[in-house]
């Protein structure tokens, strides 16, 4: 049986939106094709049809995944001191426990550079997130505040989802954000 084009576009993005969440939250290497395939009712040869290779789908979902970022820090950036409300999304209890619904960065980034295959998606999203986060600090040229920045926010939320205790979490996570408010608010003393 053959399928529209719609069909075959709208059953390419599902595949894309699942990935990019599984990616997000398990990894790219515990992230199996035919587990994918099957969970949204598709078979593993049908991978095929839409990707030239899991390397291929990678790519794609990473760029899905960096947009998803892109249009939220949009929204937050986009307000009078966002600053503050940005630290505090980025280290909510919520971004620690649903790492599907976030940044691909705290997942993705270790395991992109371990396969020896970083991405120009991962370069652009990095430098997207510090271009916010310099202009919102009112960084000049050569200062590398908000490269201090988002490197604390990223090691962070991943020291935060690595440990079981989850009162020992919950104090990363707040010891951090507190830390980078403080910041926010006074630059000058990073």
């Amino acid at each position: 049986m053959r399928y529209s084009q719609d069909h075959k576009a709208q059953t390419h993005q599902r595949i894309v939106k699942e990935a990019s969440a599984r990616f997000r939250r398990d990894g790219i290497g515990a992230t199996g094709l035919q587990p994918l395939m099957k969970a949204l009712g598709l078979t593993h040869g049908g991978f095929y049809a839409h990707f030239k290779s899991k390397d291929d789908l990678v790519e794609i979902a990473l760029r899905d995944a960096s947009d998803e970022l892109n249009e939220h820090c949009e929204k937050i950036f986009a307000k009078d001191n966002p600053l503050p409300a940005f630290i505090d999304s980025y280290l909510s209890k919520s971004h620690r426990q649903n790492p599907e619904h976030g940044c691909p960065l705290p997942t993705m980034a270790a395991e992109m550079g371990q396969r020896g295959a970083a991405s120009p998606i991962t370069d652009e999203t990095v430098r997207l997130r510090l271009e916010m986060l310099g202009k919102a600090l009112g960084e000049t040229e050569g200062d590398e505040q908000s490269i201090v920045m988002l490197s604390t926010l990223v090691g962070a939320l991943l020291l935060s989802r690595s440990v079981q205790d989850s009162e020992f979490s919950d104090h990363i996570l707040d010891t951090v954000r507190a830390h980078l408010k403080q910041q926010a608010v006074n630059p000058a003393s990073a």
